[in-house]
């Protein structure tokens, strides 16, 4: 499909930067190679994008080289998708996927290993090599992909503002009646109207459901005065975008009117807390301590906040840094995150208010606006 964004892809030169550092990180860790799996890292550094499956497809990079790892049938396929260049070394189907990696590394090299392979892979290579060779590579991987490029972060915003478009337009479409499954088809025809693929994922909730953080199984069907929570994103070129809005369609109860104001309260808690420097713990600290004070919680105790108050977004939805108690990960610029303390009051509602951050050289930045009141989702 033809690029019609205003926001430009991530291009090749980028990737050969990014494999450039991963090179020279691994010749200054004395490592002999890090395998790329069917995974997100592999899209970042090489631009491969390929499906996980019984077969190992990735690539192996060492200080000097970068070959790719495929079955011999697909060759032809890989060859046809986008990727920088380098080899393609070949297995067959009654041949180890583990010894052709072996047979490429230099001897004695100790092998890094992408966290997100299959274990199954990793018994395979450790078969192989032993497990004395084989070290965690995904600190490596996910410490260079942790910190955003202007180029990553453009496109992250202008999936962000589709999204917001999308809640837009299905806060228009919610009508007594109307069922969840409803609102879900329709914000993926909205996110593909506005160039998207559709939605990477949608929760609708409604009512009591709205107390489950990833909602409930089964149908459910809109009623006047139930809560609405809706959750939904988007990916352009990879990068995804996550939002929620919870709301009433008519005229607040105190009940929620002050429940939405707590959540809000603590939302921006958060936001206030991100200096640069601080730790992700002390993020989640500050959303708990909004909450304790007016009498939720304490720590995951219900009514209050089941879960971390955010996590990092990128080429994964939820990646570092993740914004939990005690991660002592420092925020620097480029990092970007969710900001969702969710107040959860079971078998009554949740409200979840889910806007994302990224740090500038300067401090916090809104991707989207805040919600601005308990009936009204939008800025």
């Amino acid at each position: 499909m033809a690029w019609s964004h205003p926001v430009p892809q991530i291009t090749d030169a980028e990737r050969r930067e990014r494999l450039a550092r991963l090179q020279a990180t691994l010749s200054e860790k004395g490592l002999g190679g890090v395998l790329l799996g069917s995974t997100e890292s592999l899209r970042y550094f090489t631009g491969l994008v390929w499906h996980q499956s019984e077969r190992l497809v990735g690539a192996l990079v060492t200080p000097n080289s970068v070959t790719f790892i495929a079955p011999g049938f697909e060759e032809s396929r890989v060859e046809s998708l986008p990727h920088l260049p380098g080899d393609i070394a070949v297995w067959q189907e009654d041949e180890s996927s583990a010894a052709l990696v072996a047979s490429l590394m230099s001897a004695g090299g100790k092998l890094a290993l992408d966290d997100s392979l299959p274990l199954f892979v990793y018994h395979q290579l450790a078969g192989v090599f032993g497990q004395d060779r084989l070290v965690d590579g995904g600190r490596l991987l996910r410490e260079m992909r942790i910190r955003k490029s202007k180029a990553e972060i453009a496109l992250i915003e202008y999936a962000m503002g589709l999204t917001l478009e999308a809640h837009r337009r299905a806060h228009a479409f919610i009508k007594p009646g109307v069922k969840a499954s409803e609102v879900v088809r329709y914000i993926d025809q909205q996110h593909k109207a506005l160039g998207a693929s559709g939605s990477s994922f949608c929760i609708v909730s409604f009512g009591i459901a709205t107390s489950l953080p990833h909602g409930a199984d089964g149908e459910q069907i809109y009623q006047p005065g139930d809560v609405v929570l809706v959750d939904t994103g988007c990916r352009l070129d990879g990068y995804h975008s996550d939002l929620t809005r919870t709301y009433v369609m008519e005229e607040p109860t105190q009940e929620f009117a002050t429940a939405w104001a707590i959540e809000r309260e603590a939302e921006q808690a958060v936001f206030d807390a991100a200096k640069l420097g601080a730790t992700c713990g002390s993020l989640d600290d500050a959303a708990r301590k909004v909450l304790a004070k007016h009498g939720l919680g304490p720590d995951y105790v219900l009514p209050g906040l089941p879960h971390r108050a955010g996590h990092g977004l990128g080429l994964e939805i939820h990646e570092e840094p993740y914004v939990v108690r005690g991660n002592a990960t420092v925020l620097e610029p480029g990092m970007c995150f969710s900001n969702e303390p969710m107040i959860v009051y079971p078998r009554r509602f949740g409200i979840r208010l889910e806007d994302h951050i990224h740090m500038t050289e300067t401090g916090p930045k809104w991707f989207t606006e805040p919600s601005k009141g308990p009936a009204e989702p939008f800025a």
